[in-house]
This record gives C-alpha cells, structure tokens and sequence, in this order.
C-alpha cells in the first residue's frame, strides 16, 4: 500500500517538472549563403553603370541563395517596372538555378512550363537574371530590369557578376 502511494504521488509530481521545464530550444536556420552585402551591392552598381554606358536607366537585384534581397539599386530615371523586373529575374534565376534567358526558351517550347511560369507572380522568364555561383554552388541571383531589349538586360547583369565573380565564396 505504502509503494502505491508513493507512486500516485511521484507520477504527479514528475508530470508538473517536466510541464514547468523550458522546452528544448529549436536551432535557428543556418543563415543563407550569398555574396556578402557589399559584394551584392558592387555588383548591382556595376550592373546599373554597364548599362547607362549603353544608355540605359536600369535596376538591378541580388538576391542570397534563401531570395532575400540583398541589394537593389535603381538608376536616376529608371522606372517602377523595371525595378520589379529586374528583382523577379533574380529570383527566377534562383529558382530555376539557371539564367531567364534559358528559363524563357523553355517556356516558349513548352506550355506547362510556360503556365507554371505565368502562375508565379514573382516570375519573370525575359533575359536579364543570372545565378550566382561560388565554388559550384548556387549562392545567390542577379538581376536586371528596364533596358530596352531583355539582351541588355542580360549583358548588364553578366557585367555586374563580373565584377565580384572571383571574390565570391
């Protein structure tokens, strides 16, 4: 009788200290990979100063390797349009892991892709983002947005990538 006892008043006890103990704390997510916010913002400058060289106002986006925007810088002039162009090129870029170029091609040969493309609002499959890879790995994305032609758009963002390229890790 006496053991019973004991029992019917450890098993309450033991039910309250562990309802009183903290919960195990969850580890936060391990942060992004990414080119560094200088590097993101360099890129994005050059990015902007190789087209107006050609004449064109422009933004241009870096996205880490999670799409959390690390730089955008807009040109004097550029319009709304492009900033949101040039920043869904880069998480374009980053989702499909390739250039939009290469992700707008595929769309125009294929029509499921296409309307996949379409549904994502955050989507732009026109030439001008690129991923950024350091050491093989996907760490990032640029893009950019308002030249007239998509291809400067492109040649833009690849001149911005230039400029970091071998200072990425």
């Amino acid at each position: 009788m006496r053991s019973l006892l004991t029992l019917l008043l450890a098993v309450p006890a033991l039910a309250l200290a562990q309802a009183a103990a903290p919960p195990a704390a969850t580890p936060p997510p391990p942060p992004a990979r990414g080119p560094a916010l200088a590097l993101a913002h360099e890129a994005a400058q050059a990015a902007i100063d190789a087209c107006r060289a050609k004449g064109f106002n422009v933004s241009a986006s870096v996205v880490d390797s999670a799409g959390v925007l690390k730089a955008l810088l807009a040109a004097d002039g550029a319009h709304e349009r492009g900033v949101n162009s040039g920043t869904a090129k880069a998480r374009t870029a980053l989702n499909f892991r390739q250039p939009t170029s290469a992700v707008g091609r595929r769309a125009a040969e294929d029509a499921a892709f296409d309307a996949e493309i379409k549904a994502g609002s955050a989507w732009n499959s026109r030439a001008g983002g690129l991923p950024i890879l350091a050491g093989g790995q996907l760490v990032g994305a640029i893009g950019v947005g308002g030249a007239r032609g998509s291809e400067n758009d492109e040649a833009c963002a690849q001149a911005g990538l230039a400029q970091v390229q071998a200072r990425l890790h």
